[in-house]
């Protein structure tokens, strides 16, 4: 079993890019994320995300957001409490995929976020998307409603709570 602490968590930076970009590119991240231009400054600014760049053993190898989900008209969770967050993420370094680390340092993230108080934890992969849907299952999310067409394409909404 791998052990939560062994992950850290910095903020991605705009010297970060290249590697977002090189991640993306990966077929494994595209299939569900595109692999056009990641971010640029503006949105590496934007208040309402926190960009991650995930690192194991010192070795970077995902990326993660966590956002407000009230910071957008009409988003799609925004009848969620105050302080609720959004989270999406991908592993970019295929070496590390499929072998517990999706979990791990999600699981991660989400206890500090629900330790700096958020009430509701939301994701919504597409409904395709049969490895991300399984591994949020198994963090103790649970589908909220039929999927659904956003401004980000289809979703299945899906909600943790403490």
């Amino acid at each position: 079993m791998i052990s939560t602490r062994q992950y850290t968590f910095r903020k991605a930076t705009f010297d970060d890019l290249e590697l977002l970009k090189a991640w993306q590119s990966n077929p494994h991240v595209s299939e569900w994320w595109g692999a056009g231009e990641p971010y640029d400054k503006a949105d590496l600014a934007d208040p309402r995300v926190a960009r991650w760049i995930v690192s194991h053993a010192e070795r970077p190898f995902a990326f993660m957001q966590d956002y407000t989900v009230h910071g957008w008209d009409n988003h799609h969770f925004a009848h969620l409490p105050i302080g609720s967050r959004g989270i999406d993420q991908y592993i970019g370094d295929l070496e590390m995929v499929g072998v517990g680390h999706g979990s791990a340092f999600i699981s991660r993230r989400m206890q500090d976020l629900f330790d700096e108080g958020a009430p509701i934890i939301a994701t919504d992969p597409h409904p395709d998307n049969e490895r991300a849907i399984a591994a949020y299952k198994k963090l103790g999310f649970k589908p909220s409603g039929s999927p659904k067409e956003t401004q980000w394409g289809l979703v299945i909404p899906m909600l943790a709570k403490r």
